[in-house]
Formats: structure tokens, sequence, C-alpha cells
């Protein structure tokens, strides 16, 4: 089971009290609402009401017909009930209009059912969670609007240019972050360095964050230093988990980070155990195909050529591009 952060705990149990509060509030400009629209309402109600007393009295009392009177209360407050119901049909078209709508119907919104964490409180320390391991990204988040296409050149050596192959990537990639799913299928970026795939990889994830999505975006040395010393006692935190459990996780620049049996394992697990979750996963590299191949074992590899979506990145440095421009 993952484990959460207390700041994570405090943020979740913040939020659920103000759901509650808000539902609670909605519930009762309603109640005003109703009792001007409908007054013959608040009338039914406060019977309803008063005959609850009523029925403490009688059990408090006791006595031969206490059964009888009891049941006789209980059939005409379901008749009033009842007649509740059908004016609140009628005046709002909704039977239920004066019910305290919690934001998740399963817990009342307290954050626990039956005994246990519910879901919904699950999500928000997730949520939380994740962004907290956001936090320490060194990574600028853009937006597709800035990537440029004019960088890249338009002759072509027989097939496709380096602008409209990335052209072509652009429009996927916005594509996919607009209809992004938990189906959605894991990307590979690859291509030499200053192409543009990092850039990309972060509009995605602002794009994601915007639409509430649980994204956790960093570069892979950063993850795994983190992963290794959190396993060695010399940090605390549970990263791997987060990674694993995220929507979805972007992972930048493999092949940068220093590769021991360690960090090796903890990156097929990563890799490994969102295939087997049927969770989306992109990560981009510098690194071709038969650099991959002599850097990662074949469970790496395979997994990444087999179960990935490739998409290659070409063209020229774009860094390089930008110092000349700047020198003229």
């Amino acid at each position: 089971m993952m484990k959460y952060s207390d700041s994570a705990f405090e943020k979740a149990d913040l939020v659920i009290e103000q759901r509650r509060r808000k539902a609670e509030n909605d519930q009762q400009n309603r109640m005003l609402e109703i009792s001007k629209d409908a007054p013959e309402v608040e009338i039914l109600q406060r019977n309803l009401r008063n005959t609850g007393l009523e029925l403490v009295k009688l059990i408090m009392q006791g006595g031969n017909d206490t059964h009888f009177l009891i049941e006789k209360i209980k059939e005409k407050n379901l008749s009033t009930q009842h007649t509740i119901e059908e004016l609140l049909e009628a005046v709002k078209g909704d039977r239920h209009y004066l019910d305290v709508h919690y934001y998740c119907e399963k817990c009342k919104d307290t954050g626990y059912s039956e005994g246990r964490r519910c879901s919904c409180m699950e999500d928000l320390l997730r949520k939380f969670t994740t962004e907290e391991l956001n936090r320490n990204c060194l990574i600028e988040l853009h937006d597709f609007s800035e990537f440029f296409l004019d960088f890249y050149d338009k002759s072509s050596d027989g097939s496709f240019s380096p602008y409209e192959k990335m052209r072509q990537n652009l429009e996927y990639c916005k594509e996919y972050a607009e209809n992004f799913n938990t189906k959605s299928p894991s990307l590979f970026f690859f291509g030499k360095t200053g192409l543009g795939k990092t850039f990309l990889s972060s509009c995605i994830a602002k794009a994601m964050l915007e639409k509430n999505v649980n994204v956790a975006f960093g570069s892979i040395i950063d993850f795994l230093r983190k992963i290794e010393n959190e396993h060695f006692g010399k940090e605390q935190g549970d990263t791997l988990n987060i990674l694993i459990d995220a929507d979805i996780v972007i992972l930048d620049d493999l092949g940068s980070e220093f590769l021991t049996a360690f960090t090796e394992s903890a990156l097929y697990d990563i890799i490994n155990c969102r295939i087997n979750l049927s969770k989306p996963t992109i990560i981009s590299t510098n690194l071709s195909y038969s650099e991959l191949d002599r850097k990662y074992n074949e469970r790496i590899v395979s997994r990444l050529t087999g179960c990935f979506v490739p998409l290659s990145f070409v063209g020229k440095d774009i860094r390089h591009i930008k110092m000349i421009r700047n020198m003229r």
C-alpha cells in the first residue's frame, strides 16, 4: 500500500470537509428556496419533526398499545414523505431536491466508508502526494502554442521533411492530450538531443494537470535517485509506488541516468508494472535503438519497443539554431 505524507492527509481532509460543507450549505439554500416556492413543503416537514418527538415520548412512556401507535405514526410519516416528494416533483422536477447532494454518496463526504478510507479520499491522497513529487521537478511546463515549427527544415530528401514530420508529431501530441483517457497508449519519444522531446512532453504534462489528471512528470535521473535514497533510508517518501500508481507518468531523458543493478531493476518495475496495469507512460530518450540495446537488458528494451507507440524526432539541434539566430 502506498505511503502518504502528513501534508497529503491534511490537504485531503480539508478538501473532504469543504465538500461536505458545500453539500450541506447547498441543501440549506434549497430549503430556503422551497419555503418560498412551496411553503406547504415546509409545513409537512415540520409535521414530520413533530411526529418524531411523538415517537420518542411513546417509547419512553410504554404501554400496551405502544406498538400499535408507533406503527400508525410510521404509516403517517411515510404518507407525508410521499406527499413531500410529489410536491417537489411538481415544483422542481426532482423528488429528491431537498436531499443533501454529497460529492461522494458512498461516504457522505466523510472520507471513510465501512471503517475504511473511501476511494474519494484515496484519490485525493494520490493527487496531493504526486503534486508533492512534481514540485521537485526542474523541467519547465509549456503550452503547445509555444512549440514553433519554423525551427525545422522544410526541405526533403525524398521522404518527409523534418518540418512535416515534426508537424505530425505536434498534432499527434495535441490530440493525445485532448483525448487522453485511461486507455490511451504509452508513447516513446526518440531522437537526437535538442529536437523538442522534452518540450512536447512538458506540453502534455501541463495539459494533463489542467484536466486534473494525476500525472507524475520529471527526469528519470531525479526519480531513480529518489527511489534509491528512499530504499536505503536516506530520504522519506514512496516515489516508486507513486510512479506506478499515477494516471500517467512522463519520464524524461532515458539513458542519462547512471545505471546500476538497483536502478535498472527500479526502472523495469516502473515500466513493467504500468504495462501490466494498462496505465499510459511517456518516455523520451536521446539514445538510438542500437544504443538502447547496449545499455539496457532485453526485458526493458522489449517492452519499450513492443508496448509503446514510437515517435521519431528529427531535424537539427534547436538550441544551436536559436544561438545562431541570436548572434545575427
